[in-house]
């Protein structure tokens, strides 16, 4: 009765209100906070790196074939190739394995396998980079090496186990985006006649194509990024890879290889592969955002 009364119901409805004002508020500074850090990084980036590509020359910087600080040549081609053909092995790799595993988890897995594979998966994407290089070294790098000769630290090496970095990421998003879907489309299709794996890879899939998407998106993203682990085991060789068998050097491998004894010119080079690298991701995102939105008008 007492809450029942006029009075209070609108004392009620009045602390609602300032309850939702403040977290609307408490959100909004949030989402502030994130767009000024991606700003003030947007800031130092370009402020430190553009002038050392205008010093350079752009073209002298981005399709140069050599990489000699000690002579001021500054040419940065053979790690924009590395790490995009790194990207791309582990792009290979790890998408069809992630999204293959993220339908059978979601659609075909048995519960009590369900509880095992599950903690595994999230396991894996808690294990630190250097953990992972240090696995590359100890086990990719040898049997690649007897495999097919040489050191064993290549662009092959360094694209598996950057292929199984990105797995738990593609896994997770992936089986979110699957598990999302009206369980209607599904029944609909076995309404039809459709078999159960039928009615999965041709209804539920596609229908889960934007979140399947999304979660490519993150795993290139983590792949072009990732640093420790493919310096221990990519042979770090600054030369225009001729093989998947050959070394190859990063952008983000060669900035932190070379940072901690960068000078004067030297250290704004480095500054600017940053910026290149920032443009990579940039362009990437952009990319699944046009993707996205044609994928939805048609």
């Amino acid at each position: 009765d007492v809450i029942s009364s006029p009075g209070n119901r609108k004392k009620v409805r009045i602390m609602k209100n300032l309850k939702e004002q403040l977290m609307h508020m408490v959100f909004l500074l949030s989402a502030c906070v994130s767009i000024l850090c991606v700003a003030m990084i947007c800031v130092f980036l370009f402020a430190n790196g553009i002038p050392a590509i205008g010093k350079i020359g752009i073209f002298q910087f981005l399709a140069g074939e050599k990489w000699k600080p000690g002579n001021n040549i500054f040419g940065i081609l053979p790690m924009i190739l590395g790490s995009i053909y790194v990207t791309a092995g582990a792009v290979l790799i790890g998408v069809p394995i992630g999204i293959l595993t993220a339908v059978f988890m979601s659609r075909f897995c048995p519960k009590p396998v369900y509880k095992v594979v599950k903690p595994a998966i999230d396991l894996l994407a808690g294990i630190p980079s250097v953990v992972y290089g240090f696995f590359g070294m100890v086990v990719i790098v040898p049997v690649v090496s007897q495999l097919f000769g040489g050191s064993g630290k290549s662009m092959l090496t360094a694209s598996i186990l950057l292929g199984i970095m990105i797995l738990p990421t593609i896994i997770g998003v992936s089986e979110s985006a699957i598990r999302a879907v009206e369980n209607s489309y599904y029944e609909g299709a076995l309404a039809l006649g459709a078999t159960h794996e039928r009615s999965v890879f041709t209804v539920i899939v596609p229908a889960a194509k934007s979140g399947i998407m999304a979660a490519v998106v993150l795993g290139v993203g983590r792949a072009i990024g990732e640093t420790m682990a493919v310096m221990m085991v990519a042979g770090n060789q600054a030369r225009v890879p001729s093989s998947i068998f050959k070394g190859v050097r990063t952008l983000t491998a060669n900035i932190v290889m070379e940072m901690g004894y960068a000078t004067d010119l030297h250290r704004e080079a480095l500054i600017a592969t940053g910026v290149v690298l920032f443009v990579f991701i940039l362009i990437i995102n952009v990319s699944f955002s046009i993707l996205k939105r044609r994928t939805k008008d048609n």
